[in-house]
C-alpha cells in the first residue's frame, strides 16, 4: 500500500492506517469531569489513526484538551492513549512525511 507521498506504508515510522478511536471526556465549565465524579471518555469517531487525527484537528483548539485517541501503541511516538498535545506532534510528523 502506498501513502499520499508515494512512500510505502512499511517505510513510515507510524502506521496511520492503524485502527483508532477518537474519544472525548465530558466537561463542566470547559474542564474534564474526573473519573471520580463519574466522567469517562465517550466515542466520537472510530476509524484509522489518520481519520481520528483529522477529526480532532477540526475541533475547536480550546476543546482539544478534552479529546484523546486510543490505538495500539507504536514505538515511542504513538501511545495506547494519546492526548491532543501528543497528537499535535504526530500530525506535524504526518504532514512532513
Amino acid at each position: 500500500m502506498t501513502s499520499r507521498n508515494g512512500m510505502t506504508d512499511t517505510s513510515l515510522p507510524i502506521n496511520f492506517d492503524a485502527p483508532a478511536a477518537l474519544r472525548k471526556w465530558p466537561s463542566i465549565n470547559k474542564e474534564r469531569v474526573s473519573p471520580t465524579d463519574g466522567g469517562r471518555p465517550y466515542l466520537v469517531v472510530e476509524g484509522t489513526l489518520d481519520e481520528c487525527i483529522r477529526q480532532l484537528l477540526l475541533k475547536p483548539v480550546s476543546q482539544h484538551h478534552l479529546y484523546e485517541i486510543h490505538t495500539a501503541p507504536q514505538g515511542e511516538m504513538v501511545r495506547a492513549v494519546s492526548s491532543a498535545k501528543d497528537i499535535g506532534e504526530i500530525a506535524r510528523l504526518r504532514d512532513f512525511l
